[in-house]
């Protein structure tokens, strides 16, 4: 029994699977043509494993029909000009069940049906039982519906029997159109040389060996070649035993269905090739980010990022008398809209940024870094694959601006957050502002006093200096000394909050450039494997 579960099973599931993972991206028609294998062998599975369908095929003339008669042992084909111009085959069937099914999936209309087991009376098992033998249209016909027919019906049998006669052995029309092409399926076909009453008896041999040297020119190396008269009943009863022998082994349904499937696999893997599926280097990933990066316009926000968080930290932390200046400069991350916050975002209806689009050198660049992926990755597949690859690296392309405005956008930059450090920096300066202050009021009282001519008041000293002058130089000195070196914190901030936004800005871009090209890349790669995979298992 011939199950999915064989080994004929396990190559129909890699045909299958190779054929999903393949369109589109190999050759539609041999992939179709593979499609059309896998749906054929999953019927035949289902259908009858006791019955072996075995088809008769010839020219006109070539003695098929007479063949066919004689191997029932009756009249069911009309023979020579008798022969009706019809486009159906003939069919007789040993061996009734499981039958009707089959008949029904070969086409056979009712009336083309005769169940050999009804004219023969009781008694022991016939040779031939089994066997569903069909009576092919002449495939030289001028019919074009004739055919078809032999074509469709080829496809299907299990084994195949080619009529020739003596005259038109050699004719190119069935040599180049069915055994050549057949050449995978030679476990499954025998060769008839009818008619050999008709040669003299010194020239059989002779002929039968051109037979055989011609069959080898197609190659078809092993397919045994029977000389028969189907008229005078000569080699019948060997034909009839090689039939019978071929059904009993009970094989030949599983190597037709081999055959097809190796067929197919190998008209596939031709296309395919064995390269070991790529990876995807590390160099030119990173290249590629780097290049989507200058596109996006990374480098202008980081720099806007430094600058902004100098001159925010340096208005909370700088010389309040002097610090106000600096709310005159505009914020950089402002200008590109990238400080919208999430009260602007919903006023824009968008996280739309002001940064420049990318310009021609930058998305040339683009271009050419995913060109050069492509190439490193594709440089060992086959045109097909190569193609397939190329295309799914520039599929999403044209979404690229929109992508990388919004990874830009949606990006937390950490520009708005004051150091820490800057709120007590504040409470000092103010402090410091207030002791000159108080100092400066204390100086000037004092100077009032004297210039009233007010009795002195005793001024406190500080290991000899007046606390109201320490209090003045000490406050505004030492409030400039803070903001100096709070100036020196701020850049160190600021450069340390623009190696953070550059971080991650460029995991916002990685993730941009693993949709947009990477994953495309990536699923044509898996696709490759899978086909790749898919025919190991079948041509194993």
């Amino acid at each position: 029994m011939v199950t999915r579960g064989s080994d004929i099973g396990g190559r129909l599931a890699g045909l299958e699977q190779a054929v999903t993972s393949s369109a589109g991206r190999l050759d539609d028609s041999v992939v179709d043509e593979a499609s059309a294998v896998v749906t054929r062998a999953g019927t035949r599975l289902k259908l009858s494993a006791d019955h072996t369908v075995v088809a008769l095929a010839g020219a006109t003339g070539s003695g098929k029909s007479s063949t066919f008669n004689a191997l029932t042992e009756l009249e069911l084909s009309a023979v020579g000009v008798r022969r009706p111009t019809t486009s159906w085959a003939t069919a007789c069937v040993w061996g009734t069940e499981g039958a009707p099914e089959l008949l029904e999936w070969l086409g056979i209309p009712s009336r083309h049906q005769v169940t050999r087991d009804n004219l023969l009376s009781a008694g022991s098992k016939h040779p031939l039982e089994g066997v569903v033998l069909l009576d092919l249209p002449d495939h030289d016909s001028t019919e074009v519906s004739h055919h078809l027919e032999v074509d469709r019906l080829v496809r299907l049998a299990d084994m195949l029997i080619w009529v020739l006669d003596p005259q038109k052995y050699a004719d190119a029309a069935i040599h180049d159109r069915y055994l050549a092409p057949l050449a995978t399926h030679q476990d499954v076909m025998l060769v008839v040389l009818n008619q050999i009453d008709r040669v003299p008896q010194e020239r059989r041999s002779a002929m039968v060996e051109d037979v055989r040297r011609l069959l080898v020119a197609d190659g078809l190396t092993g397919v045994p070649v029977l000389a028969v008269s189907a008229r005078e009943g000569t080699g019948m009863d060997e034909l009839r035993d090689e039939i019978a022998r071929k059904v009993a082994s009970k094989k030949v349904t599983k190597q037709r269905l081999d055959a097809d499937l190796r067929a197919a696999a190998a008209r596939m893997a031709e296309l395919t090739g064995n390269a070991k599926t790529p990876s995807l280097p590390r160099e030119r990933v990173a290249a590629l980010e780097d290049a989507f990066a200058e596109a996006a316009g990374a480098p202008t926000v980081v720099r806007a990022v430094e600058d902004s968080t100098r001159i925010r930290a340096n208005r909370a932390t700088g010389w309040p008398v002097t610090a106000w200046v600096t709310k005159l400069k505009p914020d950089p991350l402002k200008r590109l809209h990238l400080d919208l916050g999430a009260a602007g975002k919903e006023l824009t209806g968008s996280a739309r940024t002001s940064v420049p689009t990318a310009n021609q050198v930058q998305r040339a660049k683009v271009d050419s870094e995913v060109r050069s992926l492509v190439d490193e990755v594709s440089v060992d597949l086959r045109p097909s694959w190569a193609n397939a690859v190329r295309q799914a690296s520039v599929s999403r392309l044209p979404d690229l601006g929109d992508r990388l405005d919004k990874a830009l956008a949606a990006t937390d930059l950490g520009a708005e957050r004051i150091p820490a450090w800057a709120g007590l920096v504040r409470v000092l300066q103010w402090l410091l502002i207030v002791s000159a202050a108080v100092g400066a009021v204390w100086l000037g009282v004092l100077a009032l006093g004297s210039y009233a001519r007010l009795p002195e008041v005793p001024t406190p000293e500080w290991r000899g200096f007046p606390v109201p002058t320490l209090l003045l130089l000490g406050g505004v000195g030492l409030g400039i000394l803070l903001a100096l070196l709070c100036r020196v914190l701020v850049s160190l901030t600021a450069r340390r909050r623009a190696r953070s936004a550059d971080r991650r800005l460029r995991e916002a871009i990685g993730q941009v450039s693993e949709e947009l090209v990477i994953e495309p890349v990536r699923t044509e790669l898996a696709a490759y494997s899978a086909t790749r995979d898919g025919l190991a298992e079948v041509l194993r």
